[in-house]
């Protein structure tokens, strides 16, 4: 078997030196270069005229508010002119998206993704057009019909009760048919691309950014420079497999196809030398993990109230703790690290979850790939049986998205599996998965602390509260920094603003971006360094699989039961207000 390598290997005494040249920090520190760059520039291109359209609608919605016991035409219509203020569609915005844009949604020509010249452009805007012809017309029809049964609730001063039932109908039909047309306008906004020049620009940006850090490292600058382009281009194969139509349907996505893309080329070929200093994986996504601590904004997190802390922050240790007990006491696992790096990815968040806790206890990297691989394929599977299930049981979408957020693994496939039912349930899955990620660094925290006081301690080893914090990610630091300064940021600015200047300006319109760029590089770093014949005894009697098994049944049973207890039984009334 070929070397182990541990994922953390910061050990011994820490100095003033480590602050540049540790890759935690550095993770760190690129993360702030670029959310600070991203801060400058779309704080800089505000919407026109911001502050008053926002007054203006809320003026509206709140005279609608005191007019009527249900939310009119008009709250609605004020509700979406302020959802249009973004400062991603600033002339910056859309010159930042197209420079920074991953391969796009194709079918059978796989050069979709990349290029359009104009001539198929409009012949697809033509395609669609009567589609979308037909449906505005319909959501117009409805819109009139919702006006009409609103003003007979009027003439009524909205005391009879069976005429509100009919506006409240009528008015929800409306939305449903609004949201199709926006679905179908999409297909008729085509315009002609050529993402050639701007991936290799995109590319040559990253492998000077990372190579910086990797040259005041002391590494081998040249050869991570040569072995980065490799790497990129297996990310780029990646989401052009991610983004093919039927892949996508299916919830497959860039993560599943950059690993399996490096395994296969590791496992046939095998992964050329020369590319080796380029497979730097927690490089990668430590510094995506940091860009993430900016979108976990506070203010979000609250808004959903009391029920979706409870179901975020009660189910997951429960979950996590069992789930390392039955790995140890039941499964008889032979490996502590494996075991906790797979009980944090299944019942926190992932990933991120997995390679803070992977750090915190140093588990080598093949149990990071496994733990990772398992993760992969079950959101797969989940983020489409889910929303079925839901569906088939007519569960209420407020439930239905409480019971997604905590349990489908990636915050990508949380809101992919909202949206197959409807806005309400996208908003309460992601919710949740956003109050769910902020357990990162508490996870990372304790497991660290475990491992030093516990389980080494155990084994005979002499540890304290210095190897603790030798042991912590210090990468986690930068997530939560992150996450204080934008949900202040976003707080001060109030949620309409902070909407149009934050979450879609500074998050969407830059670091989420880049975040995705990095996962997709360290998940194809990951594959071109992993060797089946390594992870083979990881396998033996299929324990990992029968944990995740057990422990994600046993999150969807506990997380079903609280979602329904606070959502239905202890706080209706926040429920109602969703």
């Amino acid at each position: 078997m070929a070397e182990q390598k541990n994922i953390v290997v910061d050990e011994g005494n820490s100095s003033i030196s480590d602050l540049w040249l540790k890759e935690d920090y550095w993770a760190i520190w690129l993360g702030a270069l670029i959310l600070l760059v991203g801060s400058l520039i779309y704080f800089n291109n505000a919407p026109k005229d911001l502050d008053a359209k926002i007054a203006k609608a809320n003026s509206i919605m709140q005279e609608q508010a005191e007019y009527a016991p249900f939310k009119t035409v008009a709250y609605y219509d004020a509700q979406d002119s302020k959802g249009k203020l973004k400062a991603t569609g600033s002339p910056v915005g859309k010159m930042i998206k197209s420079w920074t844009s991953k391969p796009k949604k194709w079918k059978s020509n796989p050069i979709d993704a990349f290029y359009m010249d104009k001539a198929t452009a409009d012949a697809l805007n033509a395609k669609y057009k009567p589609k979308y012809d037909a449906s505005a017309a319909k959501t117009k029809a409805a819109k009139m019909a919702a006006l009409t049964a609103q003003e007979a609730a009027a003439q009524a001063s909205f005391t009879n009760a069976a005429l509100n039932d009919e506006a409240i109908s009528k008015i929800a039909t409306w939305r449903k048919a609004r949201q199709a047309t926006k679905k179908a306008k999409k297909k008729i906004k085509h315009k002609p691309y050529n993402l050639f020049p701007s991936l290799i620009g995109l590319c040559l940006a990253m492998a000077v950014m990372f190579s910086l850090g990797i040259k005041v490292m002391g590494k081998d600058a040249a050869g991570f420079l040569k072995g980065f382009f490799a790497v990129f281009f297996v990310g780029v194969l990646a989401y052009l497999m991610g983004y093919q139509a039927t892949m996508k349907h299916y919830g497959i996505g860039y993560a599943a196809w950059a690993i399996a893309i490096g395994m296969l080329i590791a496992n046939t070929i095998g992964t050329p030398k020369w590319i080796k200093p380029a497979l730097e994986v927690e490089y990668y996504i430590k510094t995506g993990l940091v860009l993430l601590g900016a979108e976990v904004l506070f203010s979000k997190v609250i808004a959903i109230g009391v029920p979706g802390i409870f179901v975020a922050w009660v189910v997951t240790p429960v979950v996590l703790i069992s789930t390392f007990i039955f790995g140890q006491k039941i499964l008889k696992m032979p490996s502590k690290t494996l075991n906790m790096v797979i009980s944090a990815d299944m019942s926190v968040c992932g990933t991120s979850a997995a390679i803070a806790t992977a750090a915190a206890c140093r588990a080598k990297k093949e149990e990071l790939t496994l733990s990772i691989g398992l993760s992969l394929v079950f959101t797969s599977i989940m983020m489409i049986v889910m929303p079925a299930v839901i569906k088939a049981t007519a569960m209420p979408h407020v439930l239905g998205g409480a019971w997604m957020g905590g349990t489908i693994d990636a915050t990508g496939a949380v809101a992919a599996a909202g949206a197959f039912l409807s806005e309400k349930a996208m908003f309460v899955a992601a919710t949740i998965k956003m109050i769910q990620n902020v357990l990162i660094g508490v996870t990372a925290f304790c497991v660290a602390v475990y491992w030093c006081t516990k389980v080494e301690a155990e084994a005979g080893k002499k540890v304290g509260w210095m190897e603790i914090w030798h042991r912590f990610p210090k990468f986690v630091i930068g997530f939560v920094i992150a996450s204080v300064i934008f949900s202040t940021i976003y707080t001060s600015l109030g949620s309409d603003a902070g909407f149009a200047m934050v979450d879609h300006g500074v998050i969407r319109g830059f670091s989420k971006i880049f975040r995705g760029w990095f996962f997709c590089l360290s998940f194809a770093a990951i594959g071109l360094a992993t060797n089946f014949r390594e992870l083979a005894g990881y396998f033996k009697g299929g324990k990992p699989l029968i944990l995740y098994v057990c422990g994600q049944s046993l999150n969807l049973a506990l997380t079903l039961t609280m979602a329904y207890l606070m959502f239905y039984v202890v706080f209706p009334e926040i429920t109602a207000k969703i």
